[in-house]
C-alpha cells in the first residue's frame, strides 16, 4: 500500500528474467508514486498490478488486444469504475518484458532501469490520463517525462 493509502500496487513475477530485480523494481515505483507530477488525483482509488514478463506472454496479449503480432516492452490497460460522484476506482495491468526492455535499452545505450524507470513513468502517466497521440500531447508528456525523469537524477532519453 502506497503513502497515502489510495495507491496499492501489486507486483507479479512471471518471468525467470525478472526476478532477481524485483526489489530494485519495487523500491523505484515506490520512489515514482512519491513525485507530484506523475498525477495521481487524491480523491481516486488506484489498484496498479505491474506483471512482469517474457516475450512470449507480451506478444500475446499484443496480438490479442491490439492485433499486431509482436513483443513489445510494456503493454498498459486501464479500467475505471465510478465508486460514488466523488471518487473513481482505477485499475491497472502493466505488461513488462524483460527482453524486449533489455534489447532496447542495449541498443539506445541506455542503463537497463533507467529504461525501465522511464517507461514505469510513461505508464503511469497513461493511468492519469496522458496520451500522445497527437504532436502538441505527445510533446507534453515527453517533456513532463524529463522533468520527471532529472528529479530521480536520469538523464534525458530523448537526447540520445
Amino acid at each position: 500500500m502506497h503513502m497515502n493509502k489510495k495507491i496499492k500496487t501489486n507486483f507479479y513475477c512471471k518471468s525467470k528474467y525478472w526476478s532477481r530485480r524485483m526489489n530494485k523494481i519495487r523500491s523505484t515505483v515506490n520512489k515514482i508514486l512519491f513525485l507530484n507530477e506523475i498525477g495521481f488525483k487524491k480523491k481516486n482509488l488506484y489498484f496498479l498490478n505491474l506483471i512482469f514478463v517474457e516475450d512470449k506472454k507480451i506478444k500475446q496479449l499484443n496480438k490479442m488486444y491490439r492485433k499486431i503480432n509482436k513483443a513489445t516492452d510494456v503493454l498498459t490497460f486501464i479500467s475505471k469504475s465510478k465508486k460514488n460522484k466523488m471518487n473513481d476506482e482505477v485499475y491497472c495491468d502493466i505488461f513488462f518484458s524483460a527482453e524486449t526492455i533489455k534489447k532496447d535499452s542495449k541498443r539506445n545505450l541506455i542503463n537497463f532501469y533507467d529504461h525501465l524507470t522511464h517507461l514505469i513513468i510513461h505508464c503511469f502517466l497513461h493511468v492519469n490520463g496522458y496520451d500522445h497521440k497527437t504532436n502538441i500531447d505527445f510533446l507534453k508528456m515527453k517533456n513532463l517525462e524529463k522533468k520527471i525523469l532529472s528529479k530521480l537524477e536520469i538523464k534525458n532519453p530523448y537526447a540520445i
